[in-house]
């Protein structure tokens, strides 16, 4: 039995086992992927012609590889206007093995829907983790205890630094004024200030401020 799908715009002939590379598809190696949109599905004179699709047609395959096609050169040139341009592009591509040929509203083999099934549980616990190790990285300090000050009123600090500093767990003028040279290099080598907070004076202003605030 072979079948017509549509897929990324395109359309292709498959079997069960066939092995074809398609438009990008989301998923992951050994996701399970369905194809609803069937053209024609059958085999000979038996074969059933959609309209534009098969009723209770579906396909389904398991990714393979998520890949990129080979690059294709676009060269450009303007007569008499010196004048030259080179692009490569490189298509997003997946590989697919056909699984499962089914019709009149069949469903998937249960292998294939406890696979499909598990992907998403898997996804989320890969990207949970990389969440929480985002939000280590970024909380170099401790944030100490009490009401964050109004850092925007360091020069140069905006709105967007602020939050950056908040993350950073740098929220008062006091723990500013006391950072040691280790500290600032820690929070230099973390927002990429090169050099910033000295060429500013960051301490200096901090120290005045928190001063000030005691008043």
């Amino acid at each position: 039995m072979f079948a017509v799908i549509k897929t990324g715009g395109k359309q292709y002939t498959v079997s069960a086992d066939d092995l074809l590379k398609v438009e990008k598809l989301t998923g992951e190696t050994g996701d399970t992927v369905e194809f609803g949109e069937v053209l024609m599905v059958g085999e000979g004179a038996d074969a059933t012609i959609g309209t534009p699709f098969v009723d209770g047609a579906m396909v389904t395959a398991e990714v393979v590889e998520q890949g990129r096609a080979r690059k294709v050169i676009a060269f450009k040139k303007r007569r008499r206007q010196n004048s030259k341009r080179t692009r490569g592009h490189r298509q997003h591509e997946t590989t697919i093995r056909i699984s499962e040929i089914l019709t009149g509203g069949a469903k998937p083999s249960k292998k294939a829907a406890a696979k499909k099934a598990d992907s998403a549980p898997k996804a989320e616990a890969k990207a949970a983790p990389k969440k929480e190790e985002a939000k280590a990285e970024s909380a170099v300090f401790t944030t100490p205890e009490g009401e964050p000050d109004d850092l925007k009123k360091i020069s140069g600090v905006g709105p967007a630094l602020e939050k950056k500093l908040h993350a950073a767990g740098v929220t008062q003028f006091a723990q500013i004024a006391a950072f040691s040279k280790e500290d600032i290099a820690k929070l230099d080598d973390t927002l990429n200030f090169k050099g910033r907070i000295e060429r500013d004076d960051w301490l200096g202003q901090a120290k005045a401020l928190a001063e000030e605030a005691k008043k």
